[in-house]
């Protein structure tokens, strides 16, 4: 049995349907959702449905009773994580699960230096409970979602001609999260993968110079690209109405990328998927393009 947490989730979510497009019969799949009312789709499919929270220790032990692969997606609340994941991995050594997925993030530097400490700590600590729980596991190393890649950008990057973000010159090797969970999917339907860390990051990195470049060349309009301070990008995304903790969110990540923290290639997607993943150049090329 596979059991998917965060189930209602796009990452969860995906990684069903992808398991279910490999062959895997919807009777052998579990996915986790906190609340009934979110049941419906996978009820459909012929998914097996599991209730449970990351908070409710008791809840995630009766979840996983029975379940041999797990695939372990992070949770989002920064703030109440490094708990939540301390419930997932005791809950699943509990229950018996013989392998756990776990979806981390892409990084160099573990110190707390690191202007992503606020999102490395729990996913350095979670890999460091995982590694000694006795439970096999797999790690995913995950670069930034290349679906996150337009918000940087700016959705009025034609009518300004201007993409502001403080990554200096720094490179991100971002990867679309559909192609992530496809990964993931074929992790869990396959077997091998045990005590493995992948790198879930493209097989090639991209700049917002050369992004600012293929946005001119497929729209026909000039865009710049300027990298200010992180405290003036945090000052004009306020003038803008945007909430402190997304500005918080996305200068860790930009100022990461200055750093060259996201600034990472691998060929392990291109094994999983049997292809390259899209490309930064070919996600622009397609979204800018059309609107000349």
């Amino acid at each position: 049995m596979i059991l998917v947490t965060g189930a209602s989730g796009h990452f969860g979510n995906a990684a069903i349907d992808f398991l279910l497009a490999k062959g895997v019969e919807a009777s052998q799949i579990l996915a986790l959702v906190r609340n009934e009312q979110t049941s419906d789709d996978f009820t459909k499919k012929g998914v097996g449905v599991v209730i449970g929270d990351y908070e409710n220790y008791a809840s995630l032990v009766s979840a996983f009773h029975g379940v041999e692969k797990l695939l372990f997606v992070s949770g989002s609340d920064i703030v109440k994580r490094l708990s939540q994941h301390q419930n997932v991995v005791n809950a699943a050594k509990e229950a018996g699960v013989k392998h756990l997925v776990y979806t981390s993030f892409q990084r160099k530097d573990e110190s707390e230096t690191s202007p992503l400490w606020m999102v490395a700590q729990s996913h350095i600590q979670t890999e460091k409970w995982l590694k000694e729980s006795g439970i096999d596991y797999t790690i995913l190393k995950n670069n930034l979602y290349l679906d996150f890649l337009p918000g940087f950008i700016g959705e009025k990057v034609l009518e300004t001609g201007v993409i502001y973000v403080p990554a200096e010159s720094g490179k991100v090797g971002a990867v679309l999260r559909s192609e992530m969970a496809e990964a993931a999917a074929s992790i869990l339907a396959t077997s091998g993968h045990e005590g493995k860390e992948y790198d879930f990051t493209n097989s090639e990195a991209a700049s917002y110079e050369e992004i600012a470049h293929w946005i001119s060349e497929v729209s026909g309009k000039t865009i710049t690209y300027i990298s200010p301070s992180a405290e003036d990008y945090g000052k004009t995304l306020a003038s803008y109405g945007v909430p402190a903790e997304a500005i918080g969110i996305f200068s860790s990540f930009a100022v990461a990328q200055a750093k060259g923290e996201l600034d990472a290639v691998s060929t392990d997607l291109v094994k999983l998927l049997g292809r390259k993943p899209l490309s930064v150049r070919d996600l622009v090329s397609s979204l800018y393009s059309a609107k000349v």
